[in-house]
């Protein structure tokens, strides 16, 4: 049954290189009413995989940050109700359900956080600080925008109120260890570079230190021990993407200082 026009939903995705996510998310969001893909220019089959779905919008377009290029496939969006997805983000048969009953409310929030379950490669990591990790994933397309000044880990800004849907989206962010650790180290350079617009000069103490907390907080107080070898690595190498960042910003500051 086809829905009526404040209850129909854009689904957008940000992709470079994901080949190997491509044809089971797009499967995945197939309820959606519109899906739209902005790619950074993969190399490798991720164009001719979204051009194949005859529902899906395909794109291009060069990648500057997470914030721009969010912003500007959310500005693409049609449909008052937008559903935010990663590639490597699946939603379950129950969430499918809960967020077509959620955008029908009459009373519905402006937007919504999704809990996350942490995948490591096919088994659920339940500790190590992933254990309350939420992000929006559903909100309405003219109450939100993107905060300009966040380079990476974008923060949506939302004029409204926001709520919490139950049932949980699975997040396959750990295929394998170098694939991850590339990741976080990816987002540790961004980090600095936003760090380092905002005037931030790279600390030799907050160097050594904040990289330490960071694993003593996942793996111990946030129970990391608790999932064994996984929460051992997780938690070593989110510490590893902190070190990445102070090192990013040190070099930063002594190229433009």
């Amino acid at each position: 049954m086809e829905r009526n026009l404040n209850t129909k939903i854009s689904a957008l995705l940000i992709t470079f290189n994901e080949a190997h996510n491509l044809k089971e998310v797009l499967e995945n969001i197939s309820f959606a009413d519109e899906i739209i893909v902005v790619d950074s220019f993969s190399t490798d089959a991720t164009p001719e995989i979204a051009k194949s779905f005859s529902n899906v919008l395909f794109t291009q377009r060069a990648f500057i940050n997470y914030t721009d290029q969010k912003q500007f496939a959310l500005n693409m969006a049609k449909n008052p109700w937008v559903l935010f997805i990663d590639a490597d983000e699946r939603i379950t048969k129950e969430l499918q359900e809960e967020i077509l009953k959620t955008i029908r409310k009459e009373d519905a929030d402006q937007a919504y956080y999704f809990v996350r379950k942490f995948m490591f490669k096919d088994k659920p990591l339940n500790f190590s600080g992933w254990q309350t990790d939420k992000n929006y994933r559903l909100f309405q397309k003219d109450a939100v925008h993107f905060e300009t000044s966040k380079i990476v880990h974008e923060t949506l800004v939302v004029n409204g109120s926001s709520g919490t849907l139950k049932n949980k989206l699975i997040h396959y962010s750990y295929g394998n260890y170098e694939d991850y650790k590339s990741k976080m180290i990816s987002y540790g350079k961004m980090r600095a570079l936003e760090e380092y617009k905002k005037g931030k000069q790279a600390n030799w103490f907050l160097a050594l230190f904040r990289p330490f907390w960071k694993f003593f907080n996942h793996f111990i107080l946030r129970l990391g021990f608790l999932d064994g070898k996984k929460g051992l690595t997780i938690s070593y190498l989110n510490a590893l993407g902190v070190a990445a960042r102070y090192k990013e910003l040190k070099r930063l500051n002594r190229q433009n200082g």
